[in-house]
């Protein structure tokens, strides 16, 4: 079962796509025959990304320097996009970063993760789905999110507000176009497990056995959108969907039932937890 926006001569915008996630998606757009426009940030990676690209398949590929975080470099993208194919039917804003941070600083590190994590999945919504809406053809938009986004872990809280963000955008999205677009556009949420990809290397250089690849979890991606799923929960060779469902449960039950936040590692609830996580 495929998406009929999945097809070819379609176009696809994908951003973040030089590598990971962004990569495998392109790679299985251009297996369709589709055409594929990809932005991402230098422009070595980007025209060895086209290159494979274009051996894959792809109807024709088109390969921009763009920084999501500036809305400057979104509407130059979308001009050369319909300059050189003159629609979009796909569009997935995938570019993401981490490079860390802490409660207390310092701030360029939260306004960077802010500016290309949450204001660049906003900057690619509003330069291109206006003009998709008033195509009037079918389309969708794929934001990619996180479980870090869901059950927000101690750590690294400036990437957990950014994805938590990428959720609650993409939702209100999704629930808006319903009214302006029915049944015609739809928007969905990607909230990847752990994926072996550039953002998760830390260094290695061999996939570790837990996580999947990106080809998997972009097979897992259009086969829920094809389903029509709008919440695409990847598992991973680690944890099963069943053990995400608890984690996300327990973390939303904080809140009902009135626990300290982030109860899940504060040491007063680890039997408690433990146990709720077995019952799946």
């Amino acid at each position: 079962m495929t998406h009929p926006v999945l097809c070819p001569a379609n176009v696809a915008v994908i951003t973040g796509g030089a590598s990971g996630i962004g990569l495998a998606a392109a790679l299985h757009c251009a297996g369709l025959g589709m055409r594929v426009a990809l932005a991402d940030l230098g422009a070595d990676r980007l025209a060895g990304a086209a290159q494979v690209i274009g051996a894959a398949g792809a109807g024709d590929v088109l390969a921009v320097e763009a920084d999501v975080s500036r809305l400057e470099d979104l509407k130059l993208l979308q001009a050369k996009v319909l300059d050189r194919f003159g629609q979009v039917d796909l569009l997935m804003n995938n570019a993401g970063i981490q490079p860390g941070s802490d409660l207390f600083g310092p701030q360029d590190a939260w306004d960077r993760v802010l500016a290309v994590n949450l204001w660049g999945v906003i900057h690619g919504v509003q330069v291109f789905v206006p003009g998709m809406i008033d195509a009037g053809r079918p389309g969708l938009v794929i934001n990619t999110g996180s479980k870090q986004g869901i059950t927000t872990p101690p750590g690294d809280p400036a990437y957990n507000v950014s994805k938590a963000g990428v959720k609650a955008y993409t939702e209100a999205l999704a629930h808006g176009l319903r009214g302006s677009a029915p049944g015609r556009i739809t928007a969905h949420l990607l909230i990847p497990g752990f994926v072996f990809t550039a953002l998760t290397a830390r260094g290695r250089t061999e996939k570790p056995p837990a996580a999947w690849t990106p080809e998997q979890t972009v097979a897992f991606l259009f086969d829920r959108v094809a389903a029509g799923d709008f919440y695409i929960l990847c598992p991973d060779n680690d944890v099963p969907r069943a053990l995400d469902e608890r984690r996300i449960l327990w973390a939303a039950g904080d809140i009902v039932e009135n626990r300290p936040a982030l109860s899940r590692w504060h040491p007063d609830y680890a039997e408690a937890f433990a146990e709720f996580s077995r019952k799946t």
